[in-house]
């Protein structure tokens, strides 16, 4: 289990992140670095990610909460880019770190949430993703830094659900047609098929 030495300077804004899941009845997880840095191995990362099953209608509520956790905009048209991407972009206030929650809607982001696990970490409650759940984001971002940690998670993690990764992982490469999904999850994470 990872240490917040590591988190330390992201804990005020994680605080702030995890107070605004907790408003929002706790249908969201922690995701990114923050997470991969506590259910894999520590590294640097100088942003918050999260990911809230949240309507779009509920945006307004979403940004009025979140200025009372000191979480602002980082566009004047945050709602408005936030229907065209789902993804809406903040910044903590006091410490100007970049916060970006996704608005999940997919069955297999609805089952991660579901399935999410508090952790603790300093003094502080995370709702994070499971194990599993953080390789299979990490393998659809695909970048170079994902696959990371993806090695850095299977690294300390026992007894992954192998079965559970390669299922969504395979839906995600048909969906976007994109093969090297599997293929570079295995070079990482052998199916064992």
């Amino acid at each position: 289990m990872q240490s917040s030495t590591t988190l330390e300077p992201l804990l005020e804004p994680i605080r702030a992140l995890q107070n605004l899941i907790k408003a929002f009845n706790d249908q969201g997880i922690i995701i990114g670095g923050v997470a991969a840095s506590i259910l894999g191995q520590p590294r640097l990362t100088a942003d918050v990610d999260a990911m809230l099953l949240l309507s779009i209608d509920a945006l307004p509520q979403l940004l009025e909460v979140a200025e009372k956790e000191g979480l602002k905009p980082r566009l004047p048209d945050a709602v408005d880019f936030a229907r065209r991407h789902r993804v809406v972009l903040l910044r903590h206030d006091e410490s100007g770190v970049d916060i970006d929650i996704s608005l999940g809607l997919l069955p297999f982001e609805v089952e991660a949430v579901e399935h999410s696990q508090e952790h603790e970490v300093s003094s502080l409650r995370l709702r994070l993703p499971t194990p599993e759940d953080l390789i299979i984001l990490k393998a659809v971002a695909h970048r170079p830094k994902d696959m990371l940690d993806i090695q850095s998670i299977a690294a300390v993690q026992d007894n992954l659900d192998v079965e559970r990764i390669y299922y969504w992982v395979r839906q995600f490469a048909q969906l976007l047609e994109a093969p090297e999904l599997l293929t570079d999850l295995e070079e990482i994470i052998p199916s064992g098929s």
